[in-house]
């Protein structure tokens, strides 16, 4: 069973995925990333795929979403999608067992109130956006296949007006807001901080396997 499910939202580049991987190593648990959630575009033929806006809250499936993190809650495992960030296809699944910490980040993590109602506690990761789009522009180059001219045409087109349309809103929502301009560190120890000191205040504690 789910002793606290932890919501975290950001920009793209913010280091989301950095702080949650490190407050997982530290805690333990489970990461439900929004990532894996993006429909699946096998239907249409490859040209149409890269027409698709991947940058709003539509690109995900979230009643898909929502009914994995419920049935986390209720002690049973999911498959979450595997996605395939070239082909725009989900290509298999992952098992993921429940677990006492379950972390659930990406983009949107805070704009579906059937989602956001869910969270114990609900996090933006904030960082500058010159910043953002460095970090961003490095992880495309290494990690999805992306020329470094894809990149900003994609960040001028899309990236840059939905995360203001979308996702800085949702800044609004959140209980904690950390900054993450520097060493991850920082921002890691603040959240750990947070998350204890609500376990020891009604949720059930949060502890290393």
């Amino acid at each position: 069973m789910i002793a606290a499910l932890v919501g975290v939202a950001g920009g793209t580049g913010s280091g989301k995925s950095t702080v949650v991987r490190a407050v997982v190593d530290r805690l333990g648990g489970c990461v439900i990333d929004l990532d894996s959630y993006y429909a699946d575009r096998s239907a249409l033929a490859p040209e149409e795929r890269g027409r698709v806006n991947y940058d709003e809250p539509a690109a995900i499936d979230s009643a898909l979403l929502v009914e994995h993190l419920r049935r986390l809650a209720d002690g049973q495992a999911v498959e979450k999608p595997v996605y395939s960030f070239a082909t725009h296809t989900r290509i298999g699944v992952e098992v993921v067992a429940p677990a006492r910490l379950t972390i659930v980040e990406g983009l949107f993590t805070l704009w579906w109130e059937s989602l956001r109602g869910l969270l114990d506690l609900k996090v933006f990761v904030d960082a500058p956006a010159d910043l953002r789009l460095i970090r961003r522009l490095r992880r495309d180059l290494a990690e999805r296949a992306r020329t470094a001219e894809q990149v900003m045409q994609q960040y001028v087109a899309t990236v840059r007006p939905m995360y203001e349309r979308y996702v800085e809103p949702t800044r609004d929502h959140a209980d904690l807001v950390v900054t993450n301009d520097g060493p991850a560190e920082r921002a890691v120890e603040q959240l750990i901080a947070v998350i204890r000191r609500r376990a020891a205040h009604g949720v059930a504690a949060v502890t290393a396997p």
